[in-house]
């Protein structure tokens, strides 16, 4: 699939104006701080000595350090993450959705009147603009299209028991590529953040998957990639229903939304699934902001995070469905973190 079907890379306007507005930003005490020596590895290494580091490992320190003025109890330490475009790539288009996808092209070879339903007819044809449409309509606010695409992507798997599920889904991820960057979708993840979510789970936080992507796509891979146990993985999901088999019993997949984690519901999950605020949350879509207001504290301090797509030649260079969060980022000062700028590597290197 070419890059113009895509929209490689340079689709969407380029982030460097926003860069050029965030450089004036205050720097935290570096008293906490301790010096990267042969005893005491950087625990960052894929990231720039810039501002962002600076600000990751000086909030970490004074969170964690103990007799600080800063200091976080371990029960507090909360930490939250998005997935698509944050944890991992979601250009250019979210992998899950690739994974429905060709669920789809396998129903109309079943049932080859679905070629001319939407969304069947435009994941049989291939056709990315009507797909990327949807996406761009749902950032402007119209979910017209999207109620279409929906309705795909729940009877892909419905009636489907949630092992099975999730069996598809772990060798899919281990199997499928990506259609531009050459890698293995399992091999997608950010090596920087990968390091943050080490970093953290050394200094005493829990780590949780925040995200608007599935639940059960996430769950089989989340320990392996990011060190995140499944049961820390809060994420969007269908409906269940159990069934008596006279054995073990099963659960199954129904074709109607349970919940939808974006915007406004992430802080709900997170209370419901935590029953705490997070103290560091970090996202890069409008869809994250409500998660990263959510990280306010009256008493402690918090540290949000907004990963900003501004690199061409190793990723993507996009800010349309993140100009909301961009602009909190400004008001409130919060700490944008530039893919070109601020990682030395984007992903992991590819063994020969």
């Amino acid at each position: 699939m070419g890059d113009a079907i895509f929209g490689r890379r340079s689709e969407y306007e380029s982030a460097g104006s926003v860069i050029a507005s965030l450089e004036a930003r205050d720097h935290m005490s570096s008293q906490f701080v301790e010096a990267s020596t042969s005893d005491n590895p950087d625990p960052l290494p894929s990231w720039q000595d810039g501002t962002p580091k600076q600000a990751i490992r000086q909030f970490v320190e004074r969170a964690t350090t103990e007799g600080s003025p800063d200091e976080i109890a371990p029960e507090d330490r909360i930490a939250v993450f998005d997935n698509d475009g944050t944890l991992w790539c979601e250009k250019p288009m979210p992998i899950q959705l690739d994974f429905i996808l060709r669920r789809l092209v396998e129903m109309t070879n079943q049932d080859p009147t679905l070629r001319n339903r939407q969304p069947w007819q435009a994941a049989f044809e291939q056709d990315y603009v009507w797909l990327n449409d949807v996406i761009s309509k749902h950032y402007r606010g119209d979910d017209s299209a999207l109620k279409v695409l929906a309705a795909g992507v729940l009877a892909a798997f419905a009636e489907v028991t949630v092992d099975e599920f999730e069996t598809h889904a772990d060798t899919y991820l281990r199997t499928a590529s990506h259609p531009t960057l050459d890698r293995k979708y399992l091999h997608c993840s950010y090596s920087p953040m990968v390091e943050l979510l080490d970093y953290l789970a050394v200094k005493g936080f829990s780590n949780y998957i925040v995200s608007g992507g599935g639940r059960d796509f996430m769950r089989p891979i989340s320990q392996e990639v990011y060190g995140i146990p499944r049961d820390r993985v809060i994420g969007s999901g269908v409906a269940l229903t159990w069934k008596d088999d006279g054995h073990s019993g099963t659960i199954l997949r129904q074709p109607q939304t349970d919940v939808v984690d974006d915007g406004p519901a992430k802080p709900v999950q997170i209370w419901n699934r935590i029953g705490r605020r997070p103290v560091i949350a970090a996202g890069n879509s409008n869809g994250d902001l409500p998660m990263l207001q959510f990280a306010e504290h009256p008493n402690i301090p918090a540290l949000r995070l907004l990963v900003l797509h501004d690199d061409p030649e190793r990723e993507f260079d996009y800010v349309d469905g993140a100009e909301h969060a961009l602009d909190a980022s400004r008001t409130n000062g919060w700490t944008v973190v530039s893919i070109k700028n601020d990682w030395k590597t984007v992903f992991e290197p590819l063994a020969e």
